[in-house]
């Protein structure tokens, strides 16, 4: 796991430097504190084995590495053989041992034992269908010396980061934002779309940034750059829901059993201490189940909790931990929020609300103290249907409730109380949000079902200028994902939507942001993408089960395997109280960053109407704990990358 940087000048006279290189590696040396490496050559000249790197050139590659894999002999950036090819690679190629194998039948010779020179290899090979032979995570970029081409990709999910700009004749990427800065050395003009996305999702979808210009390369994506800056980007991975397998529901069970257990075993290749994050959901505790069968020693496992009960998890997590007998440490996250959020926007680059990022990052910050990678559970709910959102959609498709027309829902609506409770089973509050957008269209609902700040919410907290430079209406990012799915029913659509969507853009960003922060690896053994490729075969059915029964076929195939009690425990979520903590323990926290000048002169928010919000929450009359999270976020993120205040 690294962080990765590089230049290429097609059509610029000024050399790249070895200096910037370092200055954009040492902005990101959170994700590789172990060493650094740099490659920086002109275009038309095949450097010897027994020279030096130039210290300028028209293409230069950096890295900041941790060492999993290879601690004495896998330093980036590797080549090949004749020194024509240089990669930096940002992740892991699980199935690095079975492809050099192969390779060395062919006559390829290896320097290293790491994972990241079977790329370069493979790329000798089969050119950029190398693709199609990786297992793994990662973000990758290779200079092809004879052909003058610059080849960058990121692996088929998205949970290695990658971002890039065209500056002056020149591409530069970085998997981290904050290292392209350092190349500009200007802040560029803010996205004010990306703010829209931002408020209706609780994070910005790629390719766009919060800044103009500043691109993210999609999953499952590469990117090629030739000397004359011509750039093709390319989709070469994509889920097929439509072809579904002549196969009973037992045989199921056994090939997921197969596939997770393999996945999982394939994720404990590591030359460092590896544990796992254990929430007590079936997810994790399966992953912590099957590590613990493949592990001659006792799995550390570490779990995240709140001294608000109904909030926190440990108990399951406990119950796990004495079934599968691991070395258990717990963490317990208290409201002092406003000494950490500050350092986690600076690490997240973009505005990003997602509530949980604060108990991931301390998860990771803990767990670091004991080993160097952590799997986790990521992507169980993905594969199998696991929000509670399935099978409310599923219900509200069965009858035609869009009839009587979405004002009637939206005013019968209001009667439903908008209150907070101290319970994160707040059940009052999920029947509002599921009665309110059965008016709409399956992919409108969706939308609603997942959204901060809706159009209408928007319209009463934007000032009149933001209202002139954005599009209030972003709801066809889901909607166009959902039409475009490949896919037959609805609740393929909508699987194949949050792979493509929530999963990316929230989920895999936060926990590679909790992870690197902390200089930690994360494993996710479900979004092994042979298990994504197979569950997408199956019928929906057996996902969401009778009586939508979230995960049906996951919780058949173990339910053998782990505790009873896991088995019968309905999903939680990963949340924070974050409703008690602002409207209380925080209260003058949310009036230090949303009642300041600064936030009032930006001129994004008609101020009046911020105050209505805030006075409604803090009152309990109507919770708005996550939209005053992301409004937080926001302005934080204002003080750090336009206003410069240092945090560190």
């Amino acid at each position: 796991m690294c962080g990765i940087v590089g230049i290429y000048n097609f059509g610029k006279k000024e050399k790249v430097a070895k200096d910037i290189l370092k200055k954009m590696c040492n902005v990101i040396i959170h994700r590789g504190p172990d060493e650094e490496g740099y490659y920086v050559a002109s275009k038309f000249k095949v450097q010897s084995l027994k020279l030096e790197n130039e210290t300028v050139g028209d293409i230069g590659l950096g890295i900041r590495r941790l060492a999993i894999i290879d601690l004495q002999t896998g330093s980036q950036p590797i080549h090949n053989e004749d020194n024509t090819l240089w990669i930096v690679c940002n992740g892991e190629i699980y199935n690095f041992l079975d492809l050099k194998e192969d390779l060395l039948k062919k006559g390829h010779k290896f320097y290293t034992k790491t994972d990241v020179e079977t790329v370069v290899h493979l790329y000798e090979d089969f050119d950029i269908d190398c693709l199609k032979h990786l297992r793994g995570m990662y973000a990758f970029a290779l200079w092809d010396q004879k052909k003058q081409r610059l080849f960058l990709t990121r692996d088929r999910v998205g949970k290695k980061p990658l971002y890039y700009t065209i500056h002056n004749g020149s591409l530069i990427f970085a998997s981290e934002i904050k290292a392209i800065l350092q190349y500009l050395n200007f802040t560029p003009e803010i996205n004010f779309e990306a703010i829209n996305y931002f408020l209706t999702y609780q994070y910005i979808p790629q390719p766009i940034t919060i800044f103009k210009g500043i691109f993210k390369l999609p999953p499952a994506s590469y990117m090629l750059c030739d000397k004359n800056g011509n750039i093709k980007i390319e989709r070469y991975w994509e889920l097929d829901f439509r072809k579904k397998q002549n196969i009973t529901f037992n045989e199921a069970k056994q090939k997921i059993k197969e596939i997770l257990t393999e996945a999982t075993k394939l994720r404990l290749i590591s030359d460092v201490p590896i544990g796992a994050f254990l929430s007590g959901g079936h997810d994790s505790s399966i992953i912590v189940g099957l590590m613990s069968q493949n592990s001659a020693q006792k799995v550390k496992t570490f779990s995240v909790g709140f001294k608000e009960q109904d909030f926190s998890e440990l108990k399951y997590a406990k119950i796990v931990a004495k079934h599968f007998d691991t070395e258990h440490t717990e963490i317990i996250v208290e409201p002092k929020m406003a000494e950490v959020l500050p350092k986690l926007v600076w690490f997240y680059d973009q505005p990003f609300a997602d509530t949980s990022m604060v108990p991931s990052y301390y998860v990771a910050n803990v767990t670091r103290n004991y080993v160097k990678v952590a799997l986790n559970g990521d992507g169980g709910d993905e594969n199998f249907c696991g929000y509670l959102r399935y099978p409310a959609i599923k219900l509200a498709s069965l009858f035609p409730f869009e009839l009587l027309g979405n004002n009637f829902y939206t005013e019968v609506g209001k009667v439903i109380p908008l209150i907070e409770t101290t319970s994160a089973k707040n059940k009052l509050r999920y029947f509002r949000r599921f009665f309110t957008a059965l008016g709409n269209p399956t992919p409108v609902r969706q939308v609603l079902w997942h959204c901060f700040f809706t159009n209408e919410q928007k319209d009463f907290i934007y000032s009149d200028f933001m209202k002139s430079v954005v599009n209030q209406n972003v709801y066809h990012y889901l909607i166009d994902t959902y039409h475009t799915a490949k896919a037959y029913d609805i609740i393929d659509k909508i699987s194949y939507t949050d792979i493509n969507t929530y999963l990316p853009e929230c989920l895999l960003v936060k926990m590679d942001i909790a992870s690197m922060a902390n200089s930690l690896e994360a494993r996710s053994p479900f979004l092994d993408h042979k298990l994504l490729e197979f569950t997408a075969t199956i019928p929906s059915s057996w996902k969401l089960g009778y009586g939508f029964i979230t995960k049906y076929i996951l919780k058949e195939t173990f339910k053998d395997f782990l505790p009873k009690d896991i088995i019968k425990r309905h999903k939680q979520g990963f949340g924070l109280p974050i409703g008690k903590w602002l409207r209380y323990e925080l209260k003058d926290f949310v009036k230090e960053i949303l009642c300041s000048e600064k936030f009032i002169f930006r001129g994004l928010f008609n101020y009046k109407n911020i105050k209505v919000l805030l006075e409604k929450h803090f009152s309990g009359k109507e919770d708005h704990g996550y939209r005053i999270f992301a409004l937080i976020n926001l302005e934080l993120w204002f003080r750090i990358f336009v206003d410069k205040e240092n945090v560190l």
